[in-house]
């Protein structure tokens, strides 16, 4: 069927509109990496836009050659993945009886998540938390206090509201348990869900900034994060693995070298999980 000018003028439009927003989000990360690997001289006289001229990896030399910047890699990487899993085992365990309509503490227990995405204890009281569990200079100063976040917990459990009941129906007269109602039926069926959660997941975590300031103090425990902060305000960051600083390298190319070595481990992860991303926000979004 032939759609109508109203109909073709809206596809127009939105094609236009979404195309300028991905450009703005686009052109930015290009201009980052075409800073990073231009010449001195040009980015002093303001020459690059989104190729680069003089074309040079030193900045990827001085970020990639101080040795903290390997701690701090380690460190991220080690907080995304036990942190994700934590948080992935958290919220499906919290999700799964809350979305279940014999549960009789599901109403009072969803108000109580709710009302933590609106208020939250404050600060100082959960620095005060955290310090008396003794958390501080470990890693679990920032995977414990962002183990579950009710948004996500929503998802979760309004995707597994979408699933048939006579799914769960039939598993209980076979006689199977909710833990293996839950692990054989509704976990292969949520995988679309699952993969969307545990992104924002990751990407929570390998972000992780505010926390890493608050409760370490240890530089061997310094993320990527707080690593590309002191970079990016001049200060030292650790120690250097080998050669020195290079001083003919301008604060802007170094700066922009540490954004891409940053952003580029979390982005080659969009590729595999992409195909499941669209797909889980709106499933879990449909039904409850």
């Amino acid at each position: 069927m032939k759609p109508s000018r109203g109909e073709a003028l809206f596809s127009y439009v939105n094609v236009l509109l979404l195309s300028l927003l991905s450009l703005s989000t686009i052109l930015p990360f290009i201009h980052i990496i075409a800073k990073s690997l231009s010449g001195e001289a040009y980015i002093l006289a303001k020459d690059i836009w989104l190729w680069p001229k003089g074309a040079t990896i030193d900045s990827y030399h001085y970020v990639l050659s101080y040795k903290q910047f390997y701690i701090s890699f380690y460190n991220s990487v080690l907080i995304t993945v036990i942190g994700t899993v934590i948080s992935m085992a958290v919220t499906i365990l919290a999700a799964f009886p809350l979305s279940r309509k014999h549960f009789p503490l599901k109403r009072g227990l969803m108000l109580f998540f709710v009302i933590t995405m609106f208020f939250s204890g404050g600060l100082i009281p959960t620095y005060l938390v955290v310090k008396q569990l003794g958390l501080l200079n470990t890693l679990w100063s920032i995977m414990l206090p962002m183990a579950l976040a009710p948004f996500n917990l929503i998802l979760i459990r309004n995707f597994f509201f979408s699933l048939p009941e006579a799914l769960e129906e039939s598993a209980v007269i076979d006689g199977a348990s909710n833990l293996r109602i839950l692990t054989w039926i509704y976990l292969p069926l949520s995988l679309p869900s699952i993969a969307t959660i545990a992104m924002f997941y990751a990407v929570g975590y390998w972000n992780s900034f505010f926390q890493a300031m608050m409760y370490i103090t240890n530089r061997a425990l310094m993320p990527l994060q707080v690593f590309l902060m002191q970079l990016v305000t001049n200060s030292k960051p650790g120690d250097m693995a080998v050669g020195g600083a290079l001083n003919d390298l301008t604060p802007e190319s170094t700066t922009a070298a540490a954004i891409v070595c940053v952003v580029f481990p979390i982005l080659c992860v969009y590729p595999f999980i992409q195909k499941y991303f669209v797909k889980g926000v709106m499933l879990g979004a449909v039904k409850g």
